[in-house]
């Protein structure tokens, strides 16, 4: 056959659901006519006839279904017409992705033609595009096969204020306790001092995310009102653990993977003298602390009777939006009016007749405090578990810090002691004897020997007369003295006997006057009349400034 006379090869014309040119389908609709089918018409400035054809064909296809969705009913396809089956919407071979598919899709879209089957078939491979490899866009009429969008509550998401702790951990806001603290694990370790020195900053703020995340009052606390209602003390405690004690009470604490719960420490000052840390002492200290009520055990009540606060929800503080100017808010915290900040409440009728619902009664505990020979002023004495006790925690520590007074003659220096000792002009020419009692009531007797001369301000010590050390009181350290030389008064040598007590002394030393030199006189001089002279001074020096700009009108 000539090339000019073979049938065109339109992949389209040989698709399911569409005409051949040899063939074109009967008129379905008994009012219309063979003659009102359209016809394929040639038109101006067609291509060559190979290629004219293939788009007359789609031509007559696009006009063959306009023609069937112009009839009223039809009984059934036109007559050697496959009807396209539905495919099953599991089927991974459907798609949309060729043309075939998208003009398939118009022409369910026009025509008004059901289908006679009931059961709706997947494609076969026997079809011309699945046999190409190519994929069709069944649709159902109820779904385009596109995922529907889902909601933040359907994809298990947490609406919460801010992200930064979950982000700094890298989780979601609906992580479970389980997934916070293995994310924590993981990061802790990777950024540990140890290992990574530079990332200190980082690996704190991955202990304060965790810290706050693996509590639940703080979780809760931080997903309403964010960072700021943390540091604003919604949780109760507003400043934040140290890195590495969370740490280790994740890694060593024996598999404990939350932070111990404690109550407060109790903080009391303790008087002692430098007697008491020089020798050593015990003392008995009475002290108020709180304790489990016996009667019910720290319930508050009757068993049963505690219930969560409803108006704050078990976290003992109340949040309060403030509209502070347009499109400005302010977010505030308080204490919960109904539970006092305890997150639940009691029946009045149902409270402990021994605590009144508190839970605690107050009793006194008298502890003995052993300061131990060397400790120094402020040193603090640990009394592990002797605070005040509160239900579901671990009683807290009492610190006992001393405070030393002052003391007459000595001064403390580290291990060293420090005194001051006045002696006579007599005793700094000639020498001296002179004697110091100790802190431990022992009697020294020093000397200077004779000729040696004792400046005003010379420093001597004496060895092993100093504190204790601290834990190995057999070592001690020096005792310092400071000589403070005393003068005569005035007028206490005669004139007559001045001669006498200059030929004795060393000789004065002699100054040639001229008549170029003034002489002055010597006065006593009071540094208090000569620091209010100088602010007198200041003060006229001000009054009597320039005064510019003012200028006096007369009539």
């Amino acid at each position: 056959m000539p090339r000019g006379n073979q049938p065109p090869q339109d992949l389209d014309a040989t698709t399911e659901g569409s005409h051949s040119l040899q063939h074109p389908p009967k008129c379905n609709n008994p009012r219309q006519t063979p003659e009102h089918t359209p016809a394929v018409t040639e038109q101006k400035g067609a291509t060559p006839r190979g290629r004219g054809r293939v788009g007359s064909a789609r031509r007559l296809t696009f006009q063959s279904k306009l023609s069937s969705a112009q009839g009223s009913r039809t009984r059934g396809p036109p007559a050697g017409h496959r009807i396209p089956e539905r495919p099953n919407p599991a089927d991974p071979r459907k798609g949309k992705g060729t043309a075939s598919g998208r003009r398939d899709n118009r022409q369910r879209t026009t025509s008004t033609t059901k289908p006679e089957t009931s059961t709706p078939k997947p494609p076969t491979p026997e079809h011309p595009n699945m046999a190409r490899g190519g994929s069709q866009n069944w649709s159902s009429g109820e779904s385009d096969g596109q995922p529907e969008e889902q909601t933040s509550e359907e994809n298990g998401d947490k609406m919460v204020k801010e992200t930064q702790y979950y982000d700094i951990l890298g989780v979601k806001p609906s992580a479970s306790p389980e997934e916070i603290k293995k994310a924590y694990r993981k990061l802790a370790l990777k950024y540990h001092p140890d290992k990574n020195p530079d990332e200190g900053e980082k690996f704190k703020l991955i202990s304060q995310a965790y810290e706050v995340l693996s509590d639940p009052k703080k979780r809760d606390i931080y997903d309403q009102g964010g960072e700021q209602a943390i540091k604003e003390g919604g949780s109760g405690s507003p400043s934040f653990s140290s890195p590495m004690d969370i740490f280790d009470m994740f890694f060593g604490g024996g598999g404990r993977m939350t932070r111990e719960r404690r109550g407060k420490n109790v903080v009391h000052q303790l008087s002692v003298t430098l007697e008491d840390l020089y020798n050593g002492i015990t003392k008995k200290l009475a002290l108020q602390k709180n304790v489990i009520c016996e009667k019910c055990e720290g319930i508050g009540g009757k068993k049963g009777s505690v219930e969560k606060c409803p108006l704050c929800k078990g976290r003992g503080m109340q949040v309060h939006i403030q509209h502070i100017g347009p499109g400005m808010v302010q977010q505030i915290q308080t204490v919960c009016i109904e539970c006092k900040g305890q997150g639940e409440r009691i029946n009045p009728k149902d409270r402990c007749e021994n605590c009144s619902g508190a839970k605690v009664t107050r009793e006194k505990k008298i502890i003995e405090v052993h300061v131990e020979k060397g400790m120094k002023d402020g040193q603090k004495i640990l009394f592990h578990g002797e605070g005040d006790q509160e239900p579901e925690l671990d009683p807290g520590d009492v610190i006992i810090v001393l405070d030393q007074k002052d003391h007459s003659v000595f001064q403390r220096r580290g291990q060293d002691l420090i005194m001051k000792m006045k002696i006579q002009l007599s005793e700094a020419l000639c020498g001296f004897k002179k004697t110091i009692k100790t802190l431990d009531d022992r009697v020294l007797v020093i000397s200077s020997k004779s000729g040696e001369v004792i400046k005003h301000g010379d420093l001597k010590c004496i060895r092993d007369e100093g504190m204790p050390v601290y834990k190995a009181p057999l070592e001690k350290g020096v005792m310092i003295i400071q000589f403070l030389v005393v003068f005569p008064e005035k007028q206490w040598l005669s004139q007559e006997k001045l001669p006498q007590l200059e030929a004795l002394l060393p000789p004065r030393q002699k100054v040639r006057i001229t008549d170029d030199m003034d002489q002055v006189e010597l006065k006593e001089f009071n540094p208090n009349e000569q620091s209010w002279r100088q602010h007198r001074e200041a003060y006229e020096e001000d009054d009597e400034g320039p005064r510019a700009g003012v200028q006096c009108q007369t009539a």
